[in-house]
């Protein structure tokens, strides 16, 4: 093996390999169970897009906070939450998560910093704000982690949010998870700028516009970035440009897309893909350390699958735990 280009050790490269990886393996076997019927409410795949989640969360810790959008299982896993009680979450069960209340659109685990997905477009910035201001106020190091969609980004909560993030100088990056599509809406027909640097820009915040599908695009920018609101510099926005594989949810006939145009995202826009092709070329990891790394994904994916479905629901009891909170 050669001298290490990369600026992550060989560990950690095979750490963020794992972390893609089983992001890719969870998506692509719930894009194949949910056709059985048994997972409740709609799904929200990251499959294509695993390179930002990964690149980006590699900088955090359990201290920091993020919050997430209706597409948030990648943002999960990267995070940390663990894989059998979000699959469990999933459908519904009592071991889930968050003891199946809240389906793939709300996943959340606190005591790994990840507030939760969100199913209302644009509602988690304001969320990243408030954890943004406390962590600020305590002194604790900590920052939070704002993602949202090209669609999400124009909503009013998202927008409110870049100006209160200047405004009190949080700890925050705005994450815009751009994979060109708002639903079924080009990007190009509903957000009136170019860049979303542009956006930032109107509201005094730096912004970065990277290819989201490279691994090393993403941990690079978001590390710099990150450092920077740790040490006082204020808030910024990240756009990563980025390809889905699936369409906007389960069941969508994605008849808005081009012909041959999701073969070749595969083909040519696959971060892993992209991502195993430089490590090997520079011989830092070979195809051989990788093979474990598989197999054992997919037997990961294959558990947490069959103890979701073997797992009770919920019983009546516990209807109205975790809802309310008397202070």
């Amino acid at each position: 093996m050669s001298n290490n280009p990369f600026p992550l050790s060989k560990a950690d490269l095979l750490k963020a390999y794992r972390t893609m990886r089983t992001i890719r393996e969870f998506e692509e076997r719930l894009h194949a169970v949910f056709a059985d019927g048994d997972i409740p409410g709609f799904v929200h795949l990251y499959a294509g897009e695993e390179a930002a989640g990964t690149g980006i969360m590699m900088h955090l810790s359990d201290n920091d906070r993020i919050s997430s959008t209706h597409r948030g299982h990648g943002h999960c896993i990267a995070k940390g939450v663990d894989v059998h009680s979000m699959m469990a979450e999933i459908y519904g069960k009592s071991t889930g998560a968050c003891k199946g209340k809240g389906g793939s659109m709300h996943i959340a685990d606190l005591s790994k910093g990840m507030m939760g997905a969100n199913g209302i477009l644009g509602a988690g910035a304001p969320l990243a704000c408030g954890a943004a201001l406390a962590a600020k106020t305590l002194k604790n190091g900590g920052m939070a982690i704002s993602f949202v969609g090209d669609g999400g980004s124009n909503q009013g909560a998202f927008l409110e949010s870049l100006n209160l993030a200047a405004v009190w100088n949080l700890p925050i990056l705005f994450v815009v998870e751009n994979n060109g599509y708002a639903e079924s809406t080009a990007r190009e027909w509903a957000v009136a700028v170019d860049s979303y640097v542009d956006r930032a820009a109107g509201f005094g915040l730096p912004g970065v516009t990277i290819d989201g599908t490279d691994f090393f695009a993403v941990y690079e920018t978001a590390g710099e970035m990150i450092k920077r609101c740790r040490e006082g510099g204020g808030p910024a926005l990240l756009e990563c440009k980025m390809v889905r594989f699936f369409g906007h949810f389960e069941g969508d006939a994605q008849t808005y897309r081009g012909k041959g145009e999701v073969e070749d995202i595969r083909a040519n826009k696959d971060c892993l893909k992209l991502f195993v092709a430089r490590v090997t070329e520079a011989k830092v990891i070979s195809k051989k350390e990788l093979d474990p790394i598989d197999r054992e994904v997919v037997a990961l994916i294959d558990d947490a699958l069959a103890k979701a479905k073997a797992a009770p629901l919920p019983n009546a009891r516990e209807l109205t735990t975790d809802v309310y909170v008397s202070y």
